[in-house]
């Protein structure tokens, strides 16, 4: 039976080439000069820094842009409050969104059985979701209906066999 997987995957290696950009922007650019402005790229997540809150959103801004450019999707950073740091500087964490967790399965599980389809079926296994239909124009369908609804998480469709 026809089958593909639905996965939620970031590019560790498109994410580290848009922050090296960024800060190279942030670090030649005449409106960041003193301000202290920084990104710095962690295991889960962007730290940004600058001396004030107005900085600190030219900064995010330049490092969602760079994301834009680098075709990585903006549902894959998740941004939280801005927090007060030493010296009277604002830091912000953006935490990278990657792998569909059970609640997220549940989500779009709902949604394939949600939609209707005669002989679709959709299962958990582990990170992703394999959607399974007795025919490919089937499964085509549920991955267009998946790309017009808007998930809060970036989704890839791959492994599809015949």
């Amino acid at each position: 039976m026809p089958s593909f997987d639905i996965t939620s995957e970031v590019d560790m290696q498109e994410v580290r080439n848009a922050v090296d950009q960024a800060a190279r922007e942030v670090a030649n650019r005449f409106d960041f000069k003193n301000t202290n402005s920084s990104i710095e790229l962690g295991d889960t997540g962007i730290t940004i820094r600058s001396s004030t809150e107005d900085r600190l959103r030219a900064v995010r801004q330049v490092v969602e842009e760079k994301f834009v450019k680098r075709g990585l999707s903006m549902k894959a950073l998740s941004w939280e409050g801005v927090e007060e740091a030493s010296g009277g500087s604002a830091r912000q964490l953006g935490k990278l969104v990657a792998g569909i967790d059970s609640d997220r399965a549940k989500q779009l599980n709902k949604f394939v059985k949600g939609l209707g389809m005669k002989g679709v079926q959709s299962q958990t296994q582990g990170d992703q979701v394999r959607v399974i239909a007795k025919q490919r124009d089937d499964l085509q369908a549920v991955i267009a209906a998946c790309k017009e609804h808007d998930f809060d998480f970036p989704l890839q469709y791959g492994n599809f066999r015949d």
